[in-house]
């Protein structure tokens, strides 16, 4: 009789990032993880006390996904354009992890601010803040508004059967994005 395979910590981590990025997070359970992995449910469930804590570092897996994905490469032409870009590509590609990611109510009893406040970020505002001629604080306020409009882009395609348009978003997002331009420009010729 051969050894049984054992399961370590990582591969449920892993195995309930493919659960939830193939079937959706609402059929993330002990059961579903073990078939992914081909064992009982017992290994499943060795390392954690509960699905809660198997959901978290999922969501941790999930976070990190997204987040190169979405991160605009150096030969990009417009980093802040390719950024939402990605970002929207990521609602169309990967319907159920933005669901998991951005639906779940992780965010409830917060403000947006605390999306903004993500140290990630920082590199990005101080472009934005020199090429806008703005400081940090307003830099962030205009990333808050190109950012929410990306997110309901994804969001729409992330939840309804509708065809990705690659065209037709990169135009409104430039409308957003030389909008915010021209606002810093007002900003620093006043």
């Amino acid at each position: 009789m051969p050894p049984k395979v054992k399961v370590t910590k990582k591969m449920v981590e892993d195995a309930s990032f493919e659960v939830i990025r193939a079937n959706g997070h609402e059929n993330l359970n002990a059961r579903t993880i073990a078939e992914y992995l081909g064992c009982s449910t017992q290994p499943v469930l060795y390392n954690y006390k509960t699905m809660d804590e198997i959901r978290e570092a999922a969501y941790d897996i999930a976070d990190r996904y997204h987040t190169d994905f979405i991160m605009p490469k150096e030969t990009d032409e417009n980093p802040m354009l390719a950024l939402g870009l990605n970002y929207v590509r990521f609602g169309q590609e990967e319907k159920n992890l933005f669901r998991f990611l951005f639906q779940t109510d992780k965010f409830g009893g917060k403000d947006v601010g605390v999306l903004m406040s993500d140290p990630g970020l920082s590199g990005i505002l101080e472009i934005m803040a020199a090429g806008l001629c703005v400081d940090k604080d307003q830099a962030r306020e205009l990333f808050l508004t190109f950012f929410c409009v990306a997110h309901g882009m994804a969001s729409l395609l992330a939840n309804n059967s509708m065809e990705y348009d690659e065209g037709q978003c990169e135009k409104m997002l430039e409308n957003v994005f030389f909008g915010m331009i021209a606002a810093g420009k007002e900003i620093c010729n006043a």
